[in-house]
Order: structure tokens, then sequence, then C-alpha cells
């Protein structure tokens, strides 16, 4: 098929070179160049929210970003910890105004214990929903009119063990009426042998119909603090990737990946698995080297892994390319700490608009560990022109020494400028405003289709503008705690048209359709045609 890849790169080279070539390839590709200035953000005034409790929420301190009002400007979900949750109304009003928000939280949604949330339309109806994760019991909160929530009805067939929920995916598989939901589970309280060794074990929700019945247990579980259904090597199935946290499964655990198969079985070494082993906190998913395939950069204690599909691979089997790409961020870049520092959510997003793809990863101690950085700052990491990434977290006015945990990397006031959202744990949160002067060309995409699943998660975009071509999966899950379901924002360059078609769920896909960049526009799929429309 088409989308299949192996194919060539416009330089000429094939895509089974050795990464530290892939680098250098890359730069023949991009069109960044010294015409974009360093991301620049800018904190904005925010009602006050802090993310407070004790060892059960040094994890977690999620926010969801989605519109829940219809007026296409994300809203924030900020999980509390002990605290109560609280919901943002993005109140900037017009797309390009300066960002700004006020607190609007109905109270089906003011409560404690949350830890994280993720945004996804469980019921197709048109309206997000909320997967809220929680020490407790877990929520399924349907979306009404005008930002109202409340709980589904008792006919879905959801029920929630009062478990250490830390981690969430979902996707739509095929023939289904609802998603399939994953929730990961961190260490189990009611052991007594506990904390160390006694990991919970993870839950999976299919749905039989339009509800669900009991999860299918997914065990052994080695403390997960996040998970990601994705369509790994693009064969048409997402299977669910997991992060886990070495420090309590201590040994005999690894990162896992289930092959959602039925029943769901884990991946191995006879498939090609390779046994990795780190304190893993965030997985974000992206395609930055133009093969069409998505690369994994996992956050960490001490160093952030970067991981790519091995060229001659017939299954899961991923190299680790952190070095070749410059991605380990590895201790603070600024500041007298240099200790290694602990990466939370993790994102990629385009800072500067200059069609490559940046990476934004949370910091900070988990409480007071000694052997690692007490003054962490965030990271920024620029992609340049030859593939390898450089730290501007500081010349971007990033580098806050709060312990941060969830985060965004989102277009917040519809400028077609990524902006990023840190929660931090026991200190208020942050919004940061892209106020980078010089950016290039940007496009933000709405993609829709018939229900079920009228978001096409499991879709593939790409868009192409004559000597490469961008391709995004769009998935629920990841980061830490934290979920989006905004805009897609793509950054361009400064090319002056490009194509773009889209992969549907079922692997339909459609027409190439040519668009100018610099705009909102609403892909829908109409049978096997592409309708394209301005928001």
């Amino acid at each position: 098929m088409p989308w299949k890849v192996f194919r060539k790169l416009p330089c000429g080279e094939c895509l089974t070179m050795r990464p530290s070539k892939l680098i250098l390839a890359i730069g023949c590709l991009a069109s960044a160049g010294a015409w974009a200035d360093t991301p620049f953000f800018k904190p904005i005034s925010l009602p006050d929210h802090t993310y407070t409790g004790g060892w059960e929420h040094f994890v977690g301190g999620g926010v969801a970003t989605f519109d829940c009002d219809g007026d296409l400007l994300p809203e924030l979900y900020v999980a509390g910890g002990t605290s109560a949750a609280i919901l943002l109304r993005n109140t900037t009003g017009k797309p390009g105004n300066p960002l700004s928000f006020r607190h609007a939280t109905p109270s089906a949604l003011a409560m404690t214990g949350v830890i994280g949330a993720y945004p996804l339309d469980i019921d197709s109806d048109g309206r997000m929903d909320l997967a809220i994760l929680r020490v407790g019991e877990n929520r399924l909160m349907r979306g009404g009119p005008d930002c109202s929530f409340a709980p589904f009805p008792e006919t879905l067939g959801f029920s929630s063990s009062d478990r250490w929920t830390t981690a969430f995916s979902a996707t739509w598989e095929p023939g289904q009426t609802l998603p399939t939901l994953a929730f990961g589970n961190y260490v189990d309280r009611t052991n007594p042998k506990g904390p160390f060794g006694t990991c919970d074990v993870n839950l999976l929700y299919r749905p039989s119909g339009k509800h669900y019945g009991r999860p299918r247990l997914l065990s052994p579980g080695y403390c997960a603090l996040s998970m990601l259904f994705s369509d790994w090597g693009r064969k048409g199935r997402a299977d669910l990737r997991i992060s886990n946290d070495r420090h309590y499964y201590v040994k005999d655990g690894e990162e896992q990946m289930w092959a959602m198969e039925h029943p769901p079985r884990l991946y191995t070494k006879d498939d090609g698995w390779r046994s990795y082993s780190l304190w893993g906190m965030g997985i974000a998913s992206r395609d930055i080297t133009g093969d069409g395939l998505p690369e994994v950069f996992l956050s960490s204690m001490a160093d952030q892994k970067l991981q790519m599909l091995a060229p001659t691979a017939n299954g899961p089997t991923f190299a680790d390319v952190t070095y070749d790409f410059g991605t380990t961020a590895q201790r603070p870049y600024t500041g007298d700490d240099g200790r290694p520092s602990t990466g939370w959510h993790i994102a990629f997003g385009d800072a500067q608009n200059d069609g490559l793809d940046d990476v934004f990863i949370a910091k900070g101690n988990v409480q007071e560990m000694p052997g690692l950085a007490m003054r962490d700052p965030n990271n920024l990491l620029v992609q340049q022109a030859n593939g390898r990434f450089s730290e501007a977290g500081l010349e971007a006015g990033l580098a806050d020494m709060e312990r941060g945990r969830g985060a965004a990397f989102e277009d917040l006031n519809l400028d077609g400028k990524a902006d990023i959202v840190v929660v931090n744990r026991a200190a208020p949160m942050r919004v940061y405003e892209n106020q980078t002067v010089t950016t290039g060309n940007w496009l933000l995409l709405d993609i829709r289709q018939p229900a079920p699943n009228i978001n096409a998660v499991g879709a593939w975009l790409e868009i192409a503008d004559g000597a490469r071509r961008l391709s995004r999966e769009i998935t629920v899950g990841g980061g830490h705690a934290s979920g989006a379901a905004s805009l897609q924002h793509f950054g361009l360059g400064q090319v002056k048209t490009v194509k773009l078609r889209v992969i549907w769920p079922d692997h339909t896909v459609s027409d190439w359709v040519t668009v100018k960049p610099n705009q909102m526009l609403r892909l829908m799929r109409q049978n096997n045609k592409l309708s394209v429309s301005p928001l």
C-alpha cells in the first residue's frame, strides 16, 4: 500500500541507514533556517491552582486540554491531588487574542483524588468526554452543553475499583461502537509488603456492543506511569505500549508492549521485542525522521530515551538513538545542581513553525530524592536542520525550577503558535503563551468522520510540500497523566502550499487535497472523499 514505508528519502538515501547518517539525511528534507527566531514563551496570569498531596500524589498532576463550549479554544481540566480539580474556561475570545482563562468548574468535576485526565468522545455525540484517573475509583464523565458534565449512565457498564491509577490510553478497534480503554495502575496500596515489588496489575476494557463488561487484567504490571495505543509499524493495528517505573518493580520488570489480539498477549524476544528497563514516566510518539513511522520518546530519571524502529525489523524491535539525536536531557542546563534530572510529561510540537518538531519535557524531583537534581528546569529541545536537537529552555523562558509534572504543548489561542501548560506539584501551575516573533507558516486541523469514533482516533494525517512528507497518528494517551484533544497543529516552514490526505482508521486512503497555510481547516470524511472547509 502507498503509505507503507520502505520508500526513499527525497535526497536519495534509503531508510536502512544508521541513525548517525539518517540525521544528516533529514537536513536535506528540512525547510528550517536562520529566518526563524529562537522560541520565546511568557507566563500569563492565572487563577491560583496547585496540585497537592503526599506520597500518593508524588506522581500525577495532569491536565486535559480540549474545547467543551464549541468555540474551538481549548479549556483546561487540571488535576488537584488532595485539592479539588478545576476547569479553566478559555476566555481568549477571538483567535489570536492574548491568552486568558477563568475558573469555572462544574460541581461534577470538582472532585479530589484526581491524578490526571484524558479527553475523548466516548459516545461519539460530538462533545468531548473525560476519562479521569484517580487515587480511588476512576470516572468516565459525559460532556454536555456549555462545559457541563455528568457521570455516564449505568447502562454503559463501566465500573472501577479502588486503585491508584496513573496511566491511560484509548483506541477504537474494528467494528466497535465504543473505544477500548486501558488504565495503568501504580503500586498496590493494599499490599502490606509494599511499596517495593508490589506493582498493581493494569486493566483493559473492551466493549461489547454499547456497553463494557468486566475488565481484563493485564498482568504482570510493573508500575505504569504512561501508556499509549499506537500503530507503531503502520501495519493496521494499534498495540499498547506501557512505560514503567523500575523504582518500585525493582527487578524482573521491563517496558512492555501488548499485541492487541484476542486475547491480548505481551510481545517477547521471539517477536523482536528487546527487553528494556528504565524509570519510565512519559511516552511521546511522532515521526521526526520523515520515514512515515513514529519514533518513541520516553521520559525518565537520569536521561530521556529516544527510540526508532530498527530498519530491518520484522516486529517491534526498537533501537536507542538518544545520543545520535542529542536528546538525553540528562542534567539541568542552568543553575548549580549537577545531579541527574527527572523527566515527567513529554510532548512533541513545533515551537517556531519551521516544519521541524521540537520536544517539551516537564521536569522536577519526585520529592526529596537526594541522588537527583532538586532544582530541575523544564526542557525545550529544538530540532535543528540536521535533525539533531539542542536545548533552548533558558532562552525560551521555560526554565522554571518548580516540580513539574503533567503538561500540554498545544495552540491555546489559535494564533498558529503552540503554547505550553505545566502543572507543578506543591506550586502553582503555569501557562506559557508562545510569543516567538518570527515564525514559519502553519495549519490547524480538525479531523472528523461519521460515528462511531468521530474524531478518527487511529487515523494518519499526511502533509506533503514537494520535498518531504509529515506523517502524524491521531492517538489518545501518552504523556504523563495529561491528554489533549485540541486542533492538530503543524508547522510548515516557508512553503506556500501543501497537499494533505488522511488514512482513515479503517485504512481507507483519501485523495490528496491542496491547501494554503495559515488557516484553520476541518477535514471531513464523506465516503472516500475528503471534504475540506474553513473553521
